[in-house]
């Protein structure tokens, strides 16, 4: 099992295949994995096999890291199209997070005001007032969403605390537009169970739910790096584009990486 770790706390940059070249901001420690989710396709491995010895860094930090790179970037004429907020782990539960992303929202007027914001996050403390606050202010504030059904993200999102669906997604139509829904689609199984979500059963619920929270964007993608579930496989180009029309029929705006 080859999965990632990041350096920390910053990396890259990455071409990613949803947002451009992207500077990776990771707030969680440089040698494990610390996260409200245990997800089965994971590229940065299980929780329990990549428990951190080092700390998460601190504000300070991230903001002189932040800026060094910058500058460095600058000066080579190859400033990033994104900032990134990624990694091992959820960027949301670091303490400090609000006040990174003010420090970071002034670094990139600073040194790359044409870039982007963005966090990529599993949702789960957007009930937090300065986790929420923190994420209307990105330009592109990306959650995550697999699925409407419970017994789904218990089985493969593997929530590692208190993890109240429908309040999630109530607190996800407060935004009012701005956020963007992120959306893993696979076929496989786990240990035996079947752990694809492309029948209808899954997708129909899933359509419903996307169009009462009203999202900017819908951004869905398939297993692309290797994963520490090894039973697991890619959706097909096929069965990506049909979930983006059907969306697009709904009047959102949608994307397939594959």
């Amino acid at each position: 099992m080859s999965t990632i770790i990041y350096p920390s706390p910053i990396f890259g940059p990455v071409h990613s295949r949803r947002l451009g070249i992207s500077l990776g901001i990771n707030l969680m420690p440089r040698d494990g994995k610390v996260c409200t989710f245990d997800c089965i396709y994971c590229e940065c491995g299980y929780n329990a096999d990549r428990r951190p010895h080092t700390s998460r860094p601190t504000r300070a930090e991230v903001k002189t890291a932040l800026e060094k790179q910058l500058a460095d970037m600058a000066t080579q004429n190859q400033l990033p199209d994104v900032l990134t907020f990624a990694g091992n782990g959820e960027p949301t539960s670091h303490p400090d997070f609000k006040g990174i992303v003010e420090d970071t929202v002034s670094l990139r007027n600073k040194y790359c005001p044409k870039a982007k914001v963005s966090v990529l996050s599993n949702a789960t403390l957007i009930e937090r007032p300065d986790v929420f606050e923190a994420l209307k202010m990105v330009d592109n504030n990306i959650l995550k969403l697999d699925t409407v059904n419970l017994d789904y993200i218990k089985t493969v999102n593997r929530p590692t605390g208190k993890y109240n669906l429908e309040a999630l997604i109530e607190k996800m139509k407060q935004f009012e537009g701005h956020c963007i829904i992120q959306t893993m689609f696979m076929h496989g199984t786990m240990n035996g169970q079947d752990v694809s979500n492309l029948s209808d059963d899954y997708i129909a619920p899933w359509l419903k739910t996307v169009a009462e929270i009203n999202p900017r964007q819908v951004m869905i993608y398939t297993i692309d790096r290797e994963t520490p579930d090894q039973e697991l496989r890619k959706a097909s180009h096929e069965e990506l584009d049909n979930i983006v029309e059907r969306l697009k029929t709904n009047g959102i705006d949608a994307t397939a990486s594959y």
